[in-house]
């Protein structure tokens, strides 16, 4: 039977088990949405930006393990998704970014609204596609949702001429896909999985590094399974965190450049790291020449790209990482380290790295952690980038499997709101919690309309410091606290919040933090809190740019305070 190309796009899209999409519509893309009303089953959900499409579409499929759809039309609309599809590039995330593009008789000469956005994703992207005619749609479709989940995940894009939307052809989803060249490899080489495990049993000092690779094979019990059995300690990366359960008593936080000083010592010290689905980033490693000197490395990973390319490796696994860990704890041997142990609690002792100093003022650090005690870790918490990101990794004791979602790879401002309004959607039995700055909640505002509107009912918690935080922290340390270009002039934010019908308060004493989280807890629908906090506060522990774990800046003591009555000087 056939239909047009945008029956077949909306038709394909329910085989894939699509549910929600988020987009924004324009003139290129106006026969998909016109057709978008036959099909019930399909909920758009209207972003008021499209980067927040993209966003959304991410924040869904980081919280389901399911492809997000976002669509947009052409020129500046695919432009604008532009940064999403990059951050969910870095970040592995499996989305599908559907564009409308002009008519063919029109590409190439300057269209309005024309732009070549297949080059401008071409290197944000796993593949893309510039479909050329409206029977090669149904297939593109099953290669697109196949790429983006299987093997190392990531952003696929279709851009879809106007005129092949409304083009007739004959409607056969395919079965099955044939892509002779894209072959991941999901099982581990098994000599190599034997070589590791003698690795383990004979270390005296193991480490896991745990990446968000744990989470996006959902290897939690596999990694409990192999951290037990050998008795080995684990530290995360910051996607890693939620890999496993920060209450664990092998668990030593997150490492890297606002890690635990303690999980960085262990880094250094160890005689081997595991590190599994973790690409050994910058952030993680900080000086890649001064990385775990004393250790030989096993390396798990689904995409062979990542291994060897940043860290010297001594075992390359190249698998999908519940497959692997599978096989591997059937060769590892029960073992103990005692005193490995014992040295890692001495060290957590001795350098406690989160500290929360008493007083009046809202501490941000102390705002994470009265979210997590009125929550019990039973909730999703979602962050863009900067100093709101790094307190709630460090502050919120992530218990619950793929409970953090954040930007890391790209560091995107922005992406946690729409973020959230995805993970929400995609979860809306959850609590969900969105953590912004000020100033990364101000790039996409704008969906406060969308969450408003639909009803989505996540709880926003701004931590309101008047500057760009982390920006702020380096010409502090490292540019003697010339503060260009960092001091923000902010609006009303609970006005805002008000004006698009969602209940807000404000919050500047210590005692009105908890009324202020249960009161966002007991609301129905969505919540904004402005949490003004300390300006200047830092985060530490801190790795310098350029240096290595061990240089790692711990909390600074606390100034001591004159008790002396100041003067006062008499008016004339």
């Amino acid at each position: 039977m056939k239909k047009t190309g945008a029956q077949i796009l909306c038709e394909s899209l329910i085989k894939e088990g699509v549910e929600v999409i988020f987009g924004i519509l324009g003139g290129a893309i106006l026969p998909i949405y016109d057709t978008l009303t036959q099909y019930p089953q399909l909920r758009h959900i209207l972003v008021r930006h499209e980067q927040g499409a993209a966003h959304a579409a991410d924040g869904y499929a980081r919280a389901t393990h399911r492809v997000g759809v976002c669509m947009a039309t052409s020129g500046p609309g695919a432009a604008n998704l532009v940064t999403g599809i990059a951050n969910a590039y870095m970040d592995s995330s499996p989305i599908v970014a559907i564009t409308g593009q002009v008519a063919r008789p029109f590409i190439g000469k300057d269209a309005f609204q024309e732009t070549d956005i297949t080059g401008i994703t071409l290197p944000v992207t796993k593949h893309n596609y510039l479909v050329s005619s409206a029977g090669e749609l149904a297939e593109t479709v099953k290669e697109a949702f196949y790429i983006a989940r299987a093997g190392r995940c990531g952003p696929v894009h279709i851009d879809i001429p106007r005129d092949v939307q409304q083009e007739e052809a004959e409607f056969i989803y395919p079965g099955k896909v044939n892509l002779p060249g894209y072959k991941p490899v999901f099982q581990g080489h098994p000599a190599q999985i034997r070589k590791a495990a003698r690795l383990i049993n004979s270390a005296e000092r193991p480490l896991i590094i745990a990446g968000r690779g744990v989470i996006m094979s959902q290897a939690y019990a596999e990694l409990r399974e192999l951290t037990e059995k050998a008795q080995i300690p684990v530290v995360n990366t910051l996607l890693g965190i939620s890999s496993f359960p920060r209450n664990h008593v092998l668990s030593f936080g997150m490492i890297g450049m606002h890690g635990m000083a303690y999980g960085n010592m262990a880094v250094q010290d160890a005689d081997l790291i595991i590190s599994i689905g973790m690409r050994f980033d910058d952030r993680a490693t900080a000086s890649t020449g001064g990385f775990a000197p004393k250790a030989r490395i096993i390396h798990i990973d689904i995409d062979p790209a990542e291994i060897g390319k940043n860290i010297r490796v001594d075992v390359p696994i190249v698998g999908d990482v519940k497959n692997v860990l599978g096989v591997l704890n059937k060769e590892v041997t029960m073992n103990t380290h005692p005193e490995w142990l014992a040295t890692l609690n001495k060290w957590q002792r001795e350098h406690p790295s989160l500290e929360i100093r008493e007083g009046e003022e809202v501490l941000p650090q102390y705002v994470i952690r009265q979210i997590y005690e009125a929550t019990q870790g039973d909730a999703m918490v979602v962050t863009g980038v900067g100093q709101n990101q790094m307190w709630v990794a460090q502050f919120f004791p992530f218990i619950r499997p793929n409970s953090l979602i954040s930007s890391g790879g790209l560091g995107t401002m922005g992406f946690e709101l729409p973020a959230a309004m995805g993970v929400k959607v995609g979860r809306p039995d959850e609590m969900v919690w969105c953590v912004a700055g000020d100033g990364g909640f101000q790039m996409t505002i704008q969906e406060l309309a969308t969450i408003a509107v639909e009803n989505i009912a996540i709880k926003i918690a701004i931590i309101n410091n008047s500057y760009l935080g982390m920006v702020r922290q380096w010409q502090e340390l490292f540019y003697q606290r010339r503060y260009a270009h960092t001091k923000l002039w902010n609006p009303d934010f609970v006005k805002i919040a008000e004006a698009y019908e969602i209940p807000a308060v404000r919050v500047r004493h210590r005692d009105e933090v908890v009324p202020a989280i249960y009161k966002a807890m007991d609301c129905d629908g969505p919540f904004l809190i402005d949490f003004v906090v300390e300006p200047e506060e830092n985060v530490y522990p801190m790795v310098p740019p350029g240096k290595s774990l061990s240089e790692t800046i711990e909390l600074p003591k606390p100034k001591k305070v004159s008790k002396r009555k100041p003067k006062v000087l008499a008016r004339s």
